[in-house]
């Protein structure tokens, strides 16, 4: 595959900067809608999956279902206090304290952006135990003086989602790119060429369709509402898992920077079907196209639920720092060898490989 690392990034930066946390994915879909148009039929149901259908889908042959998730961990605005700042609950999970200090943009009830802040108390005021138990009280926090101002002329309201103010970079000297959400906005770059490419290919032995599914975070829960849309035979995940290259020791790390996709074998919510691993990691090494492996001790994915429709699943991990944190580090070359070794597995696996799984 010939990529230019150009549109790359820019798709990328357009997804990173997407502001669409749990439920509220419209701005993801929107860049998935612009990038597809031309080549494939965009749908979307009341979850908020994006349903992807090329057009040369021909209705006879079995399903290969792509699937990427297009949320984010954020939050949500829960109450409105009289001095006017706010309390909220998160949706997905952050990393313990990062949110302390983070600037946000909150959406006001007339959709519009505002930029705010995660209020942590200052040190000057915490008592012993507030400092021994390393848990500061947070509130969201926009600037307002009092509830009437936070709802008059900020125009907040109960409800309304956040998420962290990050803007994307892209360094083309050294490949890498720093921004938001890329938990699992880099899977779906990944996911959109590898579909791109595909729906440009003659003979395939699938029909390959896509989703970019919604609230993830909160329990994998827009997929499902996917893979019922499509019924497909066999799914292929895109994630942006978090890589362990920087606080673990060197004889552990699974998931580098620079490595090419990561297949995990276990998570907490899937054993992944041996054989179909093994078709991957072959079709992978014939095509020489870099891959790693990993067992993993927690988290989850997309193929959770839907291997449990007796779907078989893999899941391929562009390797991302610092995932549920204000802003993670991944580089273009995981993304397009992860790309890579999506296209080569569609081209080579047979539905009478699946059957055997």
């Amino acid at each position: 595959m010939d990529f230019n690392d150009s549109e790359v990034a820019d798709l990328l930066g357009r997804l990173s900067n997407a502001k669409s946390p749990s439920g509220f994915e419209d701005e993801t879909i929107d860049v998935v809608r612009d990038f597809c148009g031309g080549w494939a039929r965009v749908e979307t149901n009341t979850v908020r999956d994006a349903l992807i259908t090329p057009r040369g889908f021909t209705g006879e042959k079995p399903v290969l279902m792509l699937d990427a998730h297009g949320d984010e961990v954020g939050g949500m605005v829960r109450s409105i206090r009289s001095n006017g700042t706010m309390t909220f609950v998160e949706l997905g999970r952050f990393s313990p304290n990062v949110l302390a200090g983070q600037d946000v943009l909150v959406r006001n009830t007339l959709g519009e952006w505002v930029h705010g802040v995660i209020g942590v108390r200052p040190p000057h005021f915490m008592s012993p135990a507030e400092r021994a138990s390393g848990e500061p009280q947070l509130i969201l926090d926009v600037g307002a003086t009092s509830k009437e101002e936070a709802v008059g002329a900020f125009n907040m309201g109960m409800g309304e989602p956040f998420v962290p103010a990050t803007r994307f970079e892209y360094d083309e000297a050294t490949d890498v790119a720093v921004g938001k959400a890329f938990d699992c906005r880099a899977g779906v770059a990944a996911e959109l060429l590898a579909l791109r490419e595909l729906a440009g290919r003659d003979g395939l032995p699938f029909d390959v369709v896509a989703s970019v599914s919604s609230m993830e975070e909160v329990g994998e829960r827009g997929v499902l509402a996917a893979a019922r849309h499509f019924d497909p035979m066999v799914a292929f995940m895109f994630e942006g898992c978090p890589a362990d290259d920087t606080f673990t020791i060197p004889d552990d790390v699974q998931t580098a920077l620079r490595h090419g996709p990561m297949f995990r074998y276990f998570d907490c919510c899937m054993i992944t079907n041996p054989r179909y691993q093994r078709i991957v990691l072959r079709c992978a090494a014939e095509a020489g196209l870099a891959c790693q492996t990993s067992v993993r001790e927690g988290g989850g994915t997309d193929g959770g639920p839907v291997h449990m429709l007796d779907v078989p699943c893999v899941v391929a991990g562009v390797p991302s720092r610092y995932v549920h944190s204000g802003t993670a580090m991944c580089t273009l070359y995981d993304i397009k060898m992860t790309a890579e070794v999506a296209v080569a597995v569609a081209g080579r696996m047979t539905p009478d490989d699946v059957r055997a799984f």
